[in-house]
């Protein structure tokens, strides 16, 4: 069985660093940048094109609150149409501007107000939830999971990607009870491994690539399957 540090090294680590954010920064618009990213990868296209379209944001400057609303519909549609994310520019478009809409309405645009008033990591996940039609378990998911580690109230479940591959690698075992407990014992094994809980989500990070992979593998073969990180 491949060390954990070793499988970050190989394959990489957090998708959130990838983008060039800083997820453990004081400045709660670099976890804005990353929910904006999450709700990019959280339909039904591949990592690369929600990467570029969320770049294109980026390189227009516009991956704040009060940005994404002054650009509007009109003017986000065709940035996601330039980054290739054709699809579902209109209905992202209308998602994005909903979760601004209401973050600035009830948390000052701030997702660490929110993420303070939650009382528990289901709270926590209700409210991001609740910020907008469409944002599901998927985004919420995506974004969380990079957050383990970091905050104590970032407890998603383990993403069915990285639960794939934690199997196929020897890390987990099958089974419903080892399903259960899956986050925690990935845990003890990357401390085990000597290194910081802070920095989990690398290792979770990996094993999604690595599950990327595996259903790559799988669609050539014949079966389908969703594409979201």
């Amino acid at each position: 069985m491949i060390a954990p540090a070793e499988l970050v090294r190989s394959l990489g680590g957090t998708f959130a660093t990838a983008l060039g954010i800083d997820l453990r920064s004081m400045d709660c618009g670099e976890r804005f940048k990353w929910l904006i990213a999450a709700i990019h990868c959280g339909t039904r296209i591949s990592e690369q094109l929600a990467t570029r379209a969320w770049r294109e944001f980026g390189a227009r400057g516009i991956l704040a609150p009060r940005r994404l609303i002054d650009t509007g519909w009109d003017g986000l549609v065709p940035i996601f149409d330039a980054g290739g994310y054709v699809r579902y520019d209109f209905k992202t478009a209308t998602k994005l501007l909903a979760v601004c809409t209401a973050l600035l309405r009830d948390y000052s645009g701030d997702l660490d107000d929110l993420h303070s008033f939650a009382a528990d990591p289901l709270d926590l996940e209700a409210r991001l939830k609740a910020l907008g039609k469409g944002i599901g378990d998927t985004a919420v998911g995506i974004f969380l999971r990079e957050l383990r580690g970091i905050s104590s109230k970032a407890a998603p479940s383990l993403s069915p990607l990285a639960q794939t591959a934690a199997q196929s690698m020897g890390y987990l075992r099958h089974g419903r009870l080892a399903a259960a407990h899956a986050p925690e014992r990935l845990q003890q094994i990357w401390v085990a491994d000597g290194q910081s809980p802070v920095t989990f989500a690398a290792f979770e990070a990996a094993l999604v690539r690595e599950g990327l992979r595996l259903r790559r593998e799988e669609f050539r073969h014949g079966s389908s399957g969703r594409e979201t990180i």
